[in-house]
């Protein structure tokens, strides 16, 4: 919950977010082509559009031909959009569009939040929506297993408690935040440009693995896999902020396929784990639990905390024989559209669940597997480029540090 004494320190109303909307549009579940829309073709939504930070127009699936979209919402420039389903990281994720897309209508798992214009102002709902408070409120109101997806209804995200400062402040707010926001996205944007030139050195040394133009031999994982070893799941120790001896990695600590060792939580220091759980530098890291765009989404760990523990929803790679298959190939392979699609029809799960997906079906997907030599040499280039990613990765944690103190102090009412 937000805290009620910014009342008392900056004179601020505390109100739900229902008051300040005049209404939610919720978009729509039509059965979708299994690849993104072309240039003049009708898309909907998938939920990783709205997921990290930004929207993401092409994250998106076809819609057939015939599908009759007239009483579809479409997005606008300046929609507030919001994820109404997703793991308990990432739910309710908020995003606003900067343009129009009339091709791309909302899915049934995002939903447009309409400001009332003489009570809320977007940008400032988008912030306070990312505060921690919120993310807490979100996390713990929502329904779901924790096997499952996470749901939040309609009444629950109107009941979101927000501070609501007069509407000139909401503005200036955020100005301020908008304005560092933009830095943010600037260092983004160049991590997302170095990885599509890791794709682009491999499809350029090794073909499109669908049509393997250079007749690279075809064999299954487990030809170069052993086995993929797990750790345990693990109930966090207090707040996720304690200190604690260890702590045991989330699943979102490989979703972006980054290594992401601060998305953990505290074990009690009890608790005596296994040398194996211990995740290593150099370990290839996968994920057989999560949405169905994210189930087996890899992680190489360049370096990491001393301290991190496998869960049970992360696997290690255990080599076969490390003359076949060179852990910074596969970790890009298991990013090509190929493997994604493959792993994406193995993974089991009804709709609403979290999709799973066992190592016997991971062992059984077919890859290409070039020479040894040939996937050093490109090792050794995206080695180089990973050399440069950390560097913009350590850029962007100074300004996500920034960036958190601003907002903390924004909302306190400090600045």
């Amino acid at each position: 919950m937000i805290d009620t004494s910014q009342k008392i320190l900056n004179g601020w109303k505390l109100t739900r977010l229902g008051d300040v909307l005049s209404g939610i549009d919720a978009g729509v579940s039509p059965k979708a082509l299994d690849r993104p829309a072309r240039a003049h073709e009708l898309g909907v939504l998938k939920v990783s559009a709205v997921t990290w930070n930004e929207f993401r127009p092409y994250e998106n699936k076809a819609l057939p031909n015939d599908f009759d979209a007239t009483d579809c919402p479409r997005v606008r420039q300046g929609d507030l959009l919001l994820s109404r389903a997703n793991t308990a990281e990432l739910l309710a994720a908020p995003v606003i569009a900067r343009d129009d897309y009339p091709n791309l209508l909302l899915s049934d798992k995002t939903l447009r939040l309409v400001p009332k214009r003489e009570v809320g102002h977007a940008s400032y709902l988008l912030h306070v929506l990312r505060t921690r408070a919120a993310r807490r409120y979100f996390e713990s109101h929502a329904t779901g297993t924790s096997g499952s997806m996470r749901n939040v209804s309609q009444a629950t995200i109107c009941a979101c408690p927000i501070p609501l400062p007069p509407l000139v402040e909401q503005w200036r707010i955020a100005a301020i935040l908008d304005q560092a926001e933009a830095l943010r996205a600037k260092r983004r944007h160049a991590l997302a440009q170095l990885d599509t030139l890791t794709q682009s050195l491999f499809f350029n040394l090794f073909g499109d693995p669908d049509e393997n133009p250079n007749g690279w031999p075809i064999q299954p994982v487990s030809a170069y896999v052993a086995e993929f070893q797990g750790g345990r799941s693990l109930e966090a120790e207090g707040s996720e902020n304690a200190v604690t001896r260890n702590r045991v990695l989330k699943v979102s600590a490989v979703t972006g396929m980054v290594y992401r060792p601060e998305e953990s939580k505290p074990v009690p220091d009890s608790y005596e784990p296994p040398a194996e759980h211990f995740v290593k530098a150099g370990d290839l890291l996968f994920s057989r639990a999560n949405t169905t765009e994210l189930v087996g989404a890899v992680a190489y760990v360049q370096t990491t905390p001393p301290n991190a523990l496998l869960p049970d929803k992360l696997w290690r790679f255990v080599w076969r024989k490390p003359e076949l298959a060179d852990p910074l190939f596969v970790w890009v392979l298991f990013q090509t559209p190929a493997v994604r699609r493959e792993i994406g029809r193995r993974a089991t799960g009804t709709s609403g669940s979290m999709k799973n997906i066992s190592q016997e079906k991971v062992y059984g997907i077919q890859t290409i597997l070039p020479p040894i030599p040939l996937q050093r040499e490109f090792a050794a280039q995206v080695s180089a480029v990973e050399r440069l990613k950390a560097s913009q990765w350590a850029s962007l944690a100074k300004l996500d540090a920034l960036f958190a103190s601003l907002q903390h102090r924004t909302f306190r009412g400090e600045l």
